[in-house]
């Protein structure tokens, strides 16, 4: 049977209670003054429907432990109500009426409708199990949040805690996340009866955990939907903004939708390919991330007009497919293979984008019936089609899960939750790379990893004896970005090796970064001592022109113990194996920020140079022109060419005239110009010892960071030293850190510092 929708609205009187202080909408506990309009009749029909919509998908399932459940819910919670003033019992009956619509099965439907009572009522997570069995006992622990009076002390600390313990239970019982995500989406439905305050902490938390949690486990139909909520709360003006300019045109947009779909439906009909039509609905926050990333208007967004294809069999996609670029021309870097190619969440679908009636661009999907199914509900397809937990799909669901596996052998090696919150958001819900191993298996990494989070990917040991590493057979640097599609292999020594403390600057995974830290924390403590404190030192000086010395004891006494180390030394130990950043703890001291007010509030920066949407990397304002020959558009992967006299022109990478160029130094790097930042002015003094290329390279790592050079000053000494004061385009004093560390270990350079003079 096909899924439906998950309905957009629920009646205005279901409105969430006010947040506690752990962080998660609550019930207000107190006595209506009246019925309300949610009569006992009304609940009972909703209470209904919700066994109707089980029955459907599990039309042999006993319904008899879902009434008793709604009816012990209902007593449990009859003196609580919503803020609106509405019996508490229309939420849990709204998450299950969520978890039923996507095909759950009734144990996890009983656990929805008891999911609040161990937190909000006088009855344990002991009574629910003894009632209702252990399986929906161990559901509601896991959706249970921790007690206020545990080990966290902030409101932050004990949200990181709870969703902690969520991933934990998730990884045993992934119904626990998914009751989560319903909870988490009918609180956001009924958000405005809230103080805005506590709208903008839980609409934040939705965009940075809930809603990637949705995406990473497939489940899209809810991931659409939080975002576009907590867009609305986060940036109401701009969503009221482009939902007005969506609605000024919404009746031509349907029209012109309408054509496409019966031109071609007939074209599809013809090739003898049996498929349905559907328009795709728009997502407000997809299409304003797709603005931003691109640095498009409205008009210019590929998927405004779109149209979805749902064919029988796999071979009938890219027949499909044949069927729409015969018909209308497809746009250049437009089209993507995610059959072929899945997503990291098993997304299967075909993407492409053409030239379609009125020479108006329309983005077509093409996926198989099951696809479709899979795609709207993820991997809460497992319970709709399977044999459940036990059935016969159990290695393809670990499969689609292997990804919790791996967080939680990462999250043991974690006592901080704060910290593994944040590794959880770089880790898991940032875009992937996917690459292979020499044997062929398949490696999901986040985008911009390298082959050292490679190497402790597939084990702890290749990481610490990596030496090197091929990427389709080539030697690369370790700091190589790791692209899709990269074959990658390791080279390891079997002598005693160990990490290099500058793979902390490599790496991008968590996971990565805790192991080399572990390893370097059983090192000798003197020598990590001895290392954090001249790390620290050298850090001040560079960013602050300041020292450990001129700080004082007290001062750094104080800092260590903000970090919970009891002693100076643990937290000298600490900075030297990696625990804490010297970056982070010049920020924290505040030393760089006094310095800076020297210099950043007193120079206004100047205005950015717009060069037609595209940026030249490394360099100051140049005159650009596109090419008439590829005419790149947006997102087109771009280089430029340096001219005689006219500036800069910019061709496609595939374009004729650069593929067969012979004069390969005029090229330059390119890149699309994204959202403008203010950057200010930052001058710095480079010493080092003079040699052939050294301003070549200092330049490399300047381009590297995306910073631009608008001075700079180069004296060379009788004793062959070279002095180098630069003024550096920063955006903020962590790039101008990062920077200048990579400066630092340039080959010749013995000192880069700050240029307060």
């Amino acid at each position: 049977m096909a899924i439906q929708p998950l309905p957009t609205k629920r009646p205005a009187a279901a409105t969430a209670g006010p947040a506690s202080a752990k962080g998660e909408v609550r019930p207000e506990r107190r006595r209506a003054s009246t019925p309300g309009a949610f009569t006992t009749r009304a609940l009972d029909a909703a209470e209904r429907r919700l066994e109707r919509e089980v029955a459907v998908h599990h039309p042999q399932q006993d319904l008899a432990p879902i009434g008793a459940a709604y009816r012990f819910a209902r007593e449990a919670h009859q003196s609580q109500h919503r803020a609106s003033g509405e019996p508490y019992i229309t939420h849990p009956l709204a998450v299950a009426q969520i978890l039923a619509e996507m095909g759950l099965d009734a144990v996890a439907v009983q656990a929805a409708l008891l999911h609040d009572i161990p937190e909000d009522t006088d009855f344990s997570v002991a009574d629910v199990e003894e009632r209702f069995g252990a399986e929906v006992g161990r559901l509601v622990d896991g959706v249970t949040k921790l007690s206020r009076f545990g080990s966290a002390r902030t409101h932050e600390e004990q949200a990181a805690e709870n969703i902690r313990k969520m991933f934990l239970a998730m990884a045993e019982d992934i119904r626990v996340v998914l009751i989560k995500l319903a909870d988490r989406l009918h609180n956001m439905r009924t958000l405005t009866a809230l103080p805005l305050e506590k709208q903008l902490r839980i609409a934040k938390q939705t965009a940075e955990i809930y809603a990637p949690l949705a995406e990473r486990l497939g489940i899209w139909q809810i991931k659409w939907e939080l975002e576009d909520l907590s867009f609305k709360v986060l940036q109401p003006e701009t969503f009221a903004s482009l939902t007005a300019q969506l609605e000024t045109h919404r009746r031509q947009r349907e029209l012109l939708v309408q054509r496409s779909m019966h031109v071609l439906g007939e074209a599809l009909a013809a090739a003898g390919v049996k498929a349905e039509l559907s328009g795709r609905p728009k997502h407000i926050a997809s299409i304003y991330k797709k603005m931003q990333r691109k640095n498009a208007t409205l008009s210019e967004i590929y998927d405004i007009h779109a149209v979805r294809v749902l064919v029988d069999e796999l071979k009938d996609c890219y027949a499909a497919l044949g069927v729409v670029h015969s018909l209308w021309r497809p746009i250049p870097g437009q089209f993507d293979d995610y059959i072929a190619m899945p997503k990291n969440n098993y997304y299967q679908s075909l993407h492409t984008a053409v030239v379609g009636l009125e020479g108006k661009p329309l983005e077509v999907q093409i996926r198989t019936h099951e696809m479709h199914q899979v795609s709207e509900i993820g991997i809460a397809a497992h319970w709709r089609y399977k044999d459940g937990p036990g059935g016969r799909s159990d290695r393809t669901y670990d499969a689609k899960l292997a990804w919790v596996r791996q967080l939680m052998d990462w999250q043991r090696d974690v006592s901080d939750a704060t910290e593994f919150v944040e590794g959880v958001k770089l880790d898991v819900f940032q875009d992937q790379v996917f690459v292979f191993t020499p044997k062929g298996a398949v490696k999901d990494l986040p985008a911009g990893a390298t082959p050292i989070d490679f190497a402790y990917r597939i084990h702890t040991d290749v990481g610490h004896a990596c030496i090197g590493a091929k990427v389709n057979n080539r030697l690369v640097p370790l700091d190589y970005k790791l692209q899709n599609g990269d074959i990658v292999e390791i080279v390891t020594t079997k002598a005693a090796h160990g990490p290099s403390r500058d793979w902390m600057d490599k790496v991008r995974t968590n996971h990565a970064k805790e192991k080399i830290r572990q390893w370097f924390k059983r090192q000798e403590r003197d020598e990590n001592i001895v290392h954090g404190r001249e790390s620290l030192d050298r850090e001040l000086r560079r960013l602050a022109r300041t020292s450990l010395e001129k700080l004082g004891q007290d001062k750094l006494i104080e800092m260590a113990e903000a970090y919970r180390y009891p002693t100076l030394d643990d937290f000298y130990a600490a900075v030297g194996y990696g625990a804490v950043s010297t970056q982070q703890v010049v920020m924290r001291l505040g030393v760089a920020d006094d310095a800076n007010q020297a210099v950043l509030p007193q120079l206004a920066p100047p205005p950015p140079a717009r060069t037609g949407g595209v940026r030249v990397n490394g360099v100051g304002d140049l005159m650009v022109r596109f090419t008439k020959c590829c005419n790149p558009i947006p997102g087109d992967p771009i280089v430029g060419f340096v001219t005689r006299g006219r500036g800069v022109t910019v061709h496609s990478r595939t374009c004729p005239t650069i593929v067969n160029e012979r004069e390969v130094s005029r090229l330059i790097e390119v890149d699309w110009e994204t959202e403008a930042q203010q950057t200010y002015p930052i001058a710095i003094r480079l010493e080092a010892y003079d040699r052939p290329g050294l301003l070549s390279d200092i330049s490399n790592v300047v381009a590297g960071d995306h910073i631009n050079i608008i001075a700079a000053n180069v004296t060379v000494h009788a004793d062959h030293r070279a002095t180098i004061q630069a003024t550096l385009q920063v955006t903020s004093v962590s790039q101008l850190a990062r920077v200048m560390a990579r400066l630092d270990q340039l080959r010749d350079v013995y000192s880069v510092q700050r240029d307060l003079n």
